[in-house]
């Protein structure tokens, strides 16, 4: 009896939720329905705090009426700027029980990257974490008439600052919290109503304001969680910025459906061992997290004693062998069988837990293209590891990777209610409950986006595989020919070089060319561990980009890279010629890399036009004469003559022999 009452008290839970068509009617109803259950933790001071559901939305409430009274209203939108902080995800849904619309913005932007979205959506109210943002945002306010309140939560070095739009996130909380006028507001909410505002990170083309409702973010979010089985009982690590998609649908879209908790970390620096100790059981991570993690193991491993180099190495061999096979519940032979589990007690097991991935149930990596070899390292390892395929104006969640149907170079079939299909051109073409509702007053931009049958282009190009799973190749407007018709695809030949732990960032040339180039960014940290075992000394990134024992450790890299395209053959003319290493790492405040880490290809080919050049024109070094940004906001000259190195290619025939 008391089973079958507690099934039939889930079951009208179940119901009531999925009438909820809001962020504040679903933060209300978890509010009442598991109101001790963490909702949030945070770390302060080396102690994590929690934040109960109820206290949550006593916190939103307060909030709301705030802001209520300092003019915020229907359709208005209001910017947050800062980490993951509990008070910035109350500040979402106090927005949003307004009707307003949560604009969060990258933390790390400079002041100028600003303006713009603030202009765009003219932003009236702002909720901003310390002292930085606020200096940002004072710098831009003659540039950003609409602004008129600037709300900040870290008192730190704010005692003296007596500019009017200024106050606090604490006098927002004093005012007298209207229970009736709250709940008449939230009732008015409905499920087609703008939620939020994100911006493109602006890989291909200016920044564009998507618009989301509340039932494309929470049907996708509610969709996926019931795919992984997500209940109020998982773990979320949040430390990627709000900003991105990504991050406000794990910690934000999804915690709302499911009622899980999430966690967020005490800064940037203490983010691994922050997540050592919540153990995340649902964790997402875009490659380059992955690539750096890695090479923080590869780097440990070389300062390993030689011992415990060779276990590490003969293990990871079985694991790369079978570890997949374990994971999708395939047939492996007995003997493997007992090596993994001796490998899980030595190696395995120990790395997880150093990963901080004991307990992960189900990982994604999204955002942009993985390397197969870095897909399939975690993997082996027994982590959950899965690609999914989506963006900001797909409210992510539009191919996941089923389990038992993983693998390592396609992004899995589409989630149920999302159809598929493909242009002449390659193109993949979406429909989808999810879709973005616009692009905010950018009708010609929505247009061209979304056609008139509801089909949302995407600009990615790739082909179904012939179990229906999506395999994205590159973007559209990347993918291109060498000179003799051999297929270019730079993100997949990118992907590859960095996969070695000395490999940062790389970009590829060879679009109508005879042949493929590239210019290299190296990992400073390992190769600086790697200059310190060899007793080199240096003064820098700068020193070590020009010297001869850096461009052979980068060329040893690249030739075991052409290697294995010689034996693909699609690929095996693609494999890359010449080299140089760039003087400087390159970075989003130079507009080389978007916000989100992704390369401005086209950007970064005009700016350095001349190195290009050289890379063909048979140059042994090229002068470099370019203008940098520091962190404080002031600019200068750099100059210098990079060398030019070539890298050896193999013949298709002689792939295997050669690698």
């Amino acid at each position: 009896m008391q089973e079958s009452a507690r099934l039939e008290e889930e079951s009208s839970v179940a119901i009531d939720i999925r009438a909820l068509d809001t962020f504040p009617k679903l933060l209300m109803h978890h509010a009442r329905a598991r109101g001790a259950r963490p909702a949030i933790r945070e770390k302060h001071l080396g102690i994590w705090q929690t934040w109960s559901w109820q206290r949550l939305a006593e916190e939103v409430r307060a909030l709301a009426c705030g802001l209520a009274a300092q003019g915020l209203k229907r359709g208005d939108h209001i910017a947050l700027v800062g980490d993951n902080r509990p008070r910035l995800y109350a500040a979402m849904c106090a927005a949003q029980c307004l009707g307003a619309i949560p604009v969060p913005l990258y933390q790390d932007a400079v002041a100028a990257e600003m303006a713009f979205p603030i202009q765009n959506a003219q932003i009236t109210h702002a909720i901003v974490e310390d002292q930085e943002q606020v200096d940002k945002l004072l710098e831009i306010l003659p540039q950003c008439p609409t602004l008129r309140h600037i709300y900040y939560d870290d008192p730190r070095g704010m005692r003296h600052y007596t500019q009017a739009p200024v106050a606090s996130y604490e006098g927002l909380l004093g005012a007298k919290v209207d229970t009736d006028f709250l709940e008449t507001e939230i009732a008015k909410g409905r499920g087609e109503d703008s939620a939020a505002m994100l911006f493109t990170s602006g890989t291909t083309a200016a920044a564009k304001g998507v618009v989301l409702t509340h039932h494309a973010l929470i049907d996708r979010a509610r969709v996926a969680a019931e795919m992984e089985k997500l209940g109020d009982e998982d773990v979320v690590l949040a430390y990627l910025p709000p900003a991105w998609i990504g991050q406000y649908i794990f910690s934000y879209a999804q915690p709302f459906v499911t009622g899980y908790c999430i966690c967020c970390p005490e800064s940037a620096e203490t983010v691994m061992n922050d997540m050592r100790e919540v153990g995340p059981t649902y964790y997402f991570a875009p490659p380059r997290v992955l690539e750096a993690l890695l090479t923080q193991v590869s780097i440990r491993m070389e300062d390993a004693a030689a011992a415990k180099r060779w276990v590490y190495r003969r293990f990871m061999a079985v694991a790369d062998r079978v570890g997949g096979a374990l994971l999708d519940a395939r047939p492996v032979s007995a003997t493997d069988r007992f090596l993994y589990f001796v490998g899980n007690l030595l190696v395995y097991g120990p790395l997880r837990n150093a990963l901080g991935m004991s307990r992960v149930r189900v990982a994604y990596t999204a955002g942009e293209a993985i390397g197969p070899d870095l897909f399939k390292f975690y993997r082996s390892l027994g982590i959950n590891l899965k690609q999914l395929y989506g963006s900001t104006e797909t409210a992510v969640f539009v191919c996941i990777q089923p389990d038992g149907q993983v693998k390592p170079d396609t992004v899995g079939p589409a989630v149920p209610g999302v159809e598929l299909r493909f242009t002449p051109e390659r193109e993949l073409l979406i429909r989808s409950p999810g879709l973005f509702k616009e692009y905010y007053k950018n009708p010609q931009a929505t247009m061209e986006a979304k056609d008139a049958e509801g089909w949302y282009h995407t600009g990615d190009a790739g082909y179904f595989d012939p179990e229906g799973h999506v395999k994205i190749i590159d973007r559209v407007k990347d993918v291109g020919k060498l000179a003799d018709g051999t297929l270019f695809a730079p993100k997949y030949l990118e992907n590859k070089l960095k996969f070695f732990p000395y490999i940062r960032e790389a970009v590829a040339f060879g679009h109508g060319r005879d042949k493929v180039c590239a210019f290299i960014n190296f990992d400073i940290d390992a190769v600086a561990n790697w200059a310190e075992k060899r007793n080199m000394p240096y003064a820098g990134y700068t020193d070590l980009a020009s010297r001869d024992e850096v461009y052979d450790l980068v060329r040893e890299c690249i030739e075991r890279v052409n290697a294995d395209l010689a034996q693909d053959p699609e690929l095996a003319n693609s494999q890359i010629h010449r080299f140089l290493i760039l003087h400087k790492e390159l970075d989003a405040d130079d507009g080389e890399l978007t916000r989100t880490r992704k390369v401005r290809r086209r950007h970064i080919a005009e700016r350095y036009a001349p190195l290009v050049s050289a890379l063909y024109d048979g140059s042994t070094t090229v002068h470099v004469e370019a203008q940098v940004k520091y962190e404080d906001g002031r600019s200068g000259t750099f100059s210098s003559d990079l060398k030019i190195r070539d890298a050896k290619t193999f013949a298709p025939a002689a792939a295997k022999k050669a690698a």
